[in-house]
């Protein structure tokens, strides 16, 4: 496991969203100001807002994708078009990995219910399927950016 993807699961473990670990990975490599990012992506874990839609993992590593390429492109234009292509090919790999880029479906639990939180917790889905997505959000990113 290299630095940015260990970096961003023992953040997850101490209490950040997967939306954040992922994003605020890359702060130093791309040269963001780590503070901000929290605040950014704090409402992005849980699916967005625990809507359990697109994973937070998912949705970080779309904010870095966007800041990558403002980093490389001077053009707005320019910006969108390249990031709207880096977003579908990374979410194409992603589902490819894991079947879904969905939080509800990956975890096969309504994290809005107590019977749902309890599930996620008795299985350890955090550890087995979270740290997993995190994971595979970092490696797909790194092979995206090099």
């Amino acid at each position: 496991m290299h630095n940015i993807e260990q970096q961003a699961i023992n953040t997850f473990r101490e209490g950040l969203n997967c939306a954040q670990t992922v994003l605020v990975a890359y702060a130093e490599k791309l040269n963001f100001d780590p503070k901000l990012a929290l605040s950014i992506s704090c409402g992005f874990g849980g699916g967005m807002g625990r809507l359990q839609e697109t994973c937070g993992a998912v949705t970080g590593a779309f904010m870095v994708l966007g800041i990558y390429n403002c980093g490389k492109y001077s053009d707005n234009k320019e910006r969108k078009a390249m990031t709207y292509q880096m977003v579908r090919d990374f979410n194409q790999k992603f589902t490819a990995i894991h079947h879904s880029a969905n939080c509800k479906q990956l975890l096969n639990a309504d994290l809005n219910t107590a019977e749902g939180q309890k599930f996620v917790q008795e299985n350890n889905l955090h550890e087995k399927v979270c740290e997993k997505c995190i994971a595979s959000s970092v490696k797909i990113l790194d092979g995206m950016m090099n």
